[in-house]
C-alpha cells in the first residue's frame, strides 16, 4: 500500500499535499482581462500607455539587437507592442496569453471571492515578464497571501535560506510560522511553504513572486520607471502589493536552484531565428557580420551564423523563407533603422 504522504521540511513536496484551493484562469480568461486593461481609460491605463511612449521615444539601447521593448508603429495594443525574450533573443508581440494558476486559502472560496482582481492588478507586469519568456511561461502560478511588507521579507529570505543551504531553516522555519500565527495571517505559512517548494519541485516556472535564475530578472535600463498596477494612487515603494524590481538584481529575489545534474544544469541565453516555429540557432561569435538585403542561409564549420532584417536591423532570419514566414507579425514592428 502506498505510503501516506505528510508535509515535511525535509522530503519532496508535492500540489497534492497542499491544503491551498487553485483557481485557474485559462488563456480566454487572460485574453478577456487584457481587453478590460485596454478599455479602462482611468489614469492608470495612461501612464502605461505614457510610459510605452517614452520607451518608444528614447529607446534605451543604442545597439538594436539588444533593445527589449519595441513599439515602431500602430495604436497602443498588445499586438503592436514587442518584448526581446531572454531565452531565445526573439521579438514577441505582448499579445500572447497564458494559464493562470492562483492559490489561495479556503476562507476566500466561502465568501465567493473572486481571482479576477487579483491577476488584473498584476496583468502589466505578467504581460511583460510573459513576453521575456518564448519558452516556460505558458503557465504562471500565483500565491495569495495576506502578508504585510515585512512578513514579506522575511518569507523571501527564509526561501533563499532554503535554496542555498539545508543549515538554519528549521529555526527560521519555527520563527516565521509562529510569527505568522500570532498575526493571523492566511494561509499559515507551513501551506505557504509547501505550496512554493511544490510548484518549484514539480513545475519549475521562471518566476513565482521569487525568480528562478538571475536572467529571468527583468532589466533595470527598462523598468526602473515601470508604473504599478496598484488601485492606490498614493502607492510608494512600501507597497504591500508584490511588485517586480525595477533596478534590476540589485533588488530582485533570486533563488539558487540546482537544475539537475551533478553541478546543475546552466541556463544558457541564445539567439534564435525570429520565425516561431524554427529552432535553428545562431553561433554568437561567428554571427558578427553585416546585414543584407533578405536573409539566407550561412554554413561555417556546420554552425548557422543568419542574416539580420536589412530594414529594422532588429532580428535575425536563418532563411528568406523563413523570413516570409514571419513576415505577417514582423510587419507590425518593422521599421527603417535611423
Amino acid at each position: 500500500m502506498p505510503r501516506n504522504q505528510y508535509y515535511s521540511l525535509f522530503s519532496p513536496p508535492s500540489l497534492t499535499m497542499t491544503e491551498l484551493v487553485k483557481t485557474t484562469l485559462d488563456h480566454d480568461s487572460t485574453d478577456m482581462l487584457i481587453d478590460k486593461w485596454l478599455e479602462h481609460r482611468g489614469s492608470t491605463h495612461d501612464a502605461y500607455h505614457e510610459w510605452f511612449r517614452d520607451v518608444r521615444e528614447r529607446k534605451h539601447a543604442h545597439n538594436h539587437s539588444k533593445q527589449i521593448i519595441v513599439w515602431n508603429k500602430g495604436e497602443f495594443v498588445p499586438e503592436n507592442i514587442f518584448c526581446r525574450t531572454v531565452d531565445t533573443g526573439r521579438l514577441i508581440p505582448l499579445d500572447r496569453t497564458w494559464t493562470t494558476h492562483v492559490y489561495h486559502h479556503q476562507s476566500m472560496e466561502e465568501r465567493k471571492l473572486s481571482m479576477m482582481p487579483v491577476v488584473f492588478t498584476m496583468l502589466p507586469e505578467l504581460m511583460i515578464l510573459r513576453g521575456m519568456h518564448d519558452v516556460g511561461c505558458d503557465e504562471i502560478y500565483i500565491i495569495v497571501t495576506d502578508l504585510k511588507r515585512q512578513e514579506m521579507d522575511d518569507v523571501t529570505a527564509y526561501f533563499k535560506l532554503v535554496c542555498r543551504q539545508a543549515f538554519g531553516r528549521t529555526y527560521e522555519h519555527m520563527r516565521i510560522s509562529h510569527m505568522l500565527v500570532r498575526q493571523r495571517r492566511n494561509p499559515c505559512f507551513p501551506q505557504i511553504d509547501l505550496t512554493l517548494r511544490a510548484i518549484l519541485y514539480e513545475k519549475r516556472p521562471r518566476f513565482i513572486i521569487l525568480f528562478t535564475h538571475p536572467s529571468f530578472v527583468p532589466d533595470e535600463d527598462v523598468f526602473y520607471d515601470y508604473p504599478t498596477g496598484c488601485p492606490n494612487p498614493c502607492c510608494t515603494e512600501d507597497c504591500e502589493m508584490i511588485r517586480f524590481p525595477r533596478r534590476g538584481l540589485d533588488t530582485a529575489s533570486v533563488l539558487d536552484i540546482k537544475r539537475g545534474g551533478k553541478f546543475g544544469r546552466r541556463i544558457r541565453q541564445r539567439q534564435m531565428c525570429n520565425w516561431i516555429e524554427c529552432s535553428v540557432c545562431f553561433d554568437e561569435e561567428a554571427s558578427g557580420g553585416s546585414s543584407s538585403e533578405g536573409s539566407e542561409n550561412s554554413m561555417e564549420s556546420n554552425k548557422v551564423i543568419g542574416q539580420t532584417c536589412s530594414k529594422c536591423k532588429l532580428v535575425k532570419y536563418c532563411s528568406t523563407e523563413h523570413q516570409r514566414n514571419d513576415w505577417e507579425e514582423h510587419r507590425r514592428v518593422c521599421v527603417r533603422s535611423t
